[in-house]
């Protein structure tokens, strides 16, 4: 097994839009050419025009990838899992297996992996195809002090890699996971919002989206507290704190809790 990121060979079963962005994260970022990259899907046609825009090998047969691969990232849809992990259960054996699968953690993947295996149950999202997203990796795993290091140097130059006991692996992927859905929602109010006042739509989203990004920013290097990041742009009497006055009677952050709730309950 490799010990250090440049020199990975990084497998993906399954390369829909996950797999897609983390392929492209990597590519675009320069932590890992196109060319250690290996791919197979269920549509091999449509899969050789997406791999050749990455530079990414496209492989018809999952045993394909297994063989050229370190690190074999499951990439299908969590029902599938098992279907595709079944072929190549033993050659799955000897690689470090990374799922990125909803709902699929330690347990089931000792419990379909061949004993000994080495796996690690994450949740990515989105935003790592600009390196700018979040790996959920639950606690628990059995990657070897090489693999997690290896994993680590990796995925951390595209992503914040945050650990997490593994029955909270859900409520992390609700907040990073479906968050962009969440958080593209708002991008768009905004935008339509700064089009009614006579913004053109490209500056009014420009703006939004700046502005999202900076406060993010601006919370993770500074750690401050969400609520004193806002107490600090509302002035007594101000614009700000009219508009927020607006939101809180709108129900806007019980409308946010209520969609990781109605996400918990599906």
């Amino acid at each position: 097994m490799v010990d250090t990121a440049s020199s990975i060979e990084l497998g993906f079963i399954g390369f829909g839009n996950m797999a897609q962005a983390m392929a492209q994260g990597l590519v675009n970022s320069g932590a890992l050419p196109g060319g250690r990259i290996h791919a197979c899907a269920g549509h091999f046609d449509k899969l050789q025009a997406t791999a050749e825009k990455l530079g990414v090998n496209a492989h018809r047969e999952a045993a394909e990838v297994v063989e050229a691969s370190d690190f074999v990232v499951l990439a299908v849809k969590p029902y599938l899992i098992e279907q595709v992990v079944e072929p190549v259960r033993d050659l799955l054996a000897g690689k470090a297996v990374i799922s990125v699968a909803a709902g699929r953690d330690f347990a089931f993947y000792e419990s379909i992996l061949a004993p000994g295996t080495h796996h690690l149950s994450t949740i990515p999202n989105t935003p790592i195809a600009v390196g700018a997203g979040v790996v959920a990796c639950e606690q628990r795993h059995s990657l070897t002090d090489e693999q997690l290091g290896a994993f680590v140097n990796l995925f951390g130059q595209i992503a914040l890699i945050e650990w997490v006991d593994g029955k909270l692996l859900s409520t992390a992927s609700s907040v990073a996971g479906c968050g962009p859905a969440f958080a593209a929602i708002f991008l768009e109010a905004l935008g339509d919002a700064g089009v009614k006042h006579c913004l053109p739509r490209a500056t009014a989203y420009r703006l939004a989206a700046q502005m999202m990004m900076g406060t993010a920013k601006l919370h993770l290097e500074t750690g401050e507290h969400p609520g004193a990041m806002k107490d600090a742009v509302c002035s007594p009497g101000g614009t700000t704190i009219k508009g927020v006055a607006a939101l809180e009677k709108d129900g806007f952050r019980g409308c946010v809790i209520d969609a990781i709730d109605a996400i918990q309950g599906a």
